[in-house]
């Protein structure tokens, strides 16, 4: 996909990997509005050139408020690349409404953003969808059950709709991350890939007309997951 000249939105634009994915696009000649929940941090992306949309994607009046902002203007690009986590744990009930944060972020907000959005997307010569999910789509870990579960339902919505997809203008891309420094996993120690890195693969993703980019250490996961989906289980559910 050539990017230059290309009208692009990115949830969760403002921060972590969603910003250097923003970053990198506006680099590569395209126009791009990004959103997000601090006025802090979308002021400094408009200092940017950016557009910004602030809007809380776990809500329908967020969702509301991106799809607004985008009305009648050519959306060549949608990167549903906004997400949190969860602190969700089985034995504690007073929990669920974080799962249920997580759910409505994570899976609800860019199936209503793919539905509501595709009309205009039809009506570019050259569009794409690109949903940004994670390794743990493909095999979970016990510590981030709701997360996970977020993630492989929307690599299964991503899989499904590229094929209803497929013979239309539109791309259908999934991206999938390891753990990258962001705000999200600065609690966790281990090996992390850079938020600039991360977006650089995934950029490279686009242009040269992938439909899966299996970002970093994803991609020995898939080649594990390939030759044997239990032994990517065992190892994963342990990370």
């Amino acid at each position: 996909m050539d990017l230059h000249g290309k009208l692009a939105l990115v949830t969760g634009g403002s921060d972590g990997i969603g910003r250097e994915i923003a970053l990198q696009l506006q680099a590569a000649g395209a126009d791009v509005i990004v959103t997000g929940r601090s006025a802090e941090k979308l002021q400094a992306m408009a200092a940017l050139g950016f557009g910004t949309i602030a809007g809380d994607l776990s809500v329908p009046a967020g969702v509301d408020t991106v799809v607004s902002g985008v009305a009648h203007r050519p959306l060549a690009l949608l990167v549903n690349n906004a997400g949190v986590g969860s602190e969700y744990e089985l034995d504690r009930p007073e929990t669920l409404e974080s799962a249920a944060h997580c759910i409505r972020t994570n899976l609800d907000a860019p199936i209503a953003l793919c539905t509501r959005l595709l009309p205009t997307l039809r009506a570019q010569p050259e569009a794409a969808i690109v949903n940004v999910t994670s390794g743990l789509a493909i095999a979970p870990r016990a510590g981030g059950s709701i997360y996970c579960a977020t993630k492989a339902g929307l690599r299964s919505y991503t899989q499904a709709i590229r094929h209803l997809l497929k013979d239309s203008n539109v791309r259908v891309i999934e991206a999938l991350p390891p753990v990258v420094e962001t705000n999200m996993t600065a609690g966790r120690t281990g090996k992390k890939m850079s938020a600039h890195d991360c977006a650089a693969e995934i950029i490279r993703g686009i242009r040269t007309g992938k439909s899966e980019v299996n970002v970093g250490m994803v991609k020995l996961l898939q080649l594990v997951h390939s030759v044997s989906p239990a032994l990517a289980r065992r190892i994963m559910i342990r990370f």
